[in-house]
């Protein structure tokens, strides 16, 4: 059973498109991104708790943490689901390949429904030491976001 998913970002300025493929339930995710007009550096790459868009990317919530955990890097065991690191623009496109094994496009904790975000900072993974590195990878404003819908 393979599943696809794709979120079209939306921003003032950043736009683009992330693609989501999981082979099988248990399998991981293979997020593919395209993304204009990011400043050159690192930045936060989320998938946030609600699929709502109707007051811009604020709409979206919190990061998606269905087991209530500290925000974290992609490799920690302690991580909300929707921490998916960071994306690095050089200029241009920014395109790019994250597989992640605790994202699912499957089950009651799927990412179809929720909101795809890239922000303006380098998500710090947790260990900035900033008041808001556990919650949000003091990751900045957001950029772009769109809506993870089912795909063919």
């Amino acid at each position: 059973m393979s599943k696809k998913a794709v979120a079209v970002l939306k921003g003032e300025k950043v736009n683009g498109v992330v693609t989501f493929r999981q082979e099988g339930e248990d399998k991981p995710v293979t997020v593919e991104y395209d993304i204009n007009n990011l400043e050159k550096g690192k930045h936060g790459f989320h998938v946030h708790v609600f699929g709502d868009t109707t007051n811009g990317c604020v709409s979206a919530g919190s990061h998606f943490n269905p087991f209530n955990k500290t925000h974290g890097s992609p490799c920690d065991t302690d991580r909300h689901v929707g921490d998916l690191g960071n994306i690095e623009a050089t200029g241009g496109a920014t395109k790019g390949t994250i597989t992640d094994s605790v994202i699912s496009l499957c089950g009651k904790n799927s990412i179809i429904g929720r909101t795809m975000i890239v922000h303006a900072d380098e998500d710090d993974l947790g260990k900035g030491g900033h008041d808001d590195s556990k919650t949000t990878g003091h990751a900045g404003a957001r950029l772009a976001c769109g809506v993870i819908g089912v795909a063919e």
